[in-house]
């Protein structure tokens, strides 16, 4: 089975066009589609440099980027999730003489 790709010319402006079943793609919807992934994919580099910069100007500040990024993963988690692992890391370490 091929595929066929219908361009969107003739149809109605207001109509959205989709994916029929019989396999043709719309060419038009999926060229939009990639063009925001593209435009996204751009902006998430871009922020990386960002944050990456961030790091930079605060580890000249003296601070341990390291550790930095190990407080914004915690602070993106649940609280009580984090309890439970420090116990079990506690109990594990008690277990082997660690502390």
């Amino acid at each position: 089975m091929g595929l066929t790709i219908i361009d969107g010319q003739g149809q109605d402006p207001n109509q959205e066009t989709q994916i029929l079943d019989s396999g043709e793609i719309a060419g038009e919807q999926l060229l939009r589609f990639i063009d925001r992934i593209e435009r996204l994919e751009e902006e998430k580099a871009e922020v990386a440099t960002q944050v990456r910069e961030v790091y930079a100007e605060a580890k000249s500040q003296g601070f341990d980027p390291k550790i930095m990024r190990q407080i914004v993963r915690l602070r993106k988690r649940d609280p009580n999730e984090i309890e439970e692992e420090e116990a079990i890391l506690h109990l594990y370490k008690q277990a082997l003489g660690m502390s």
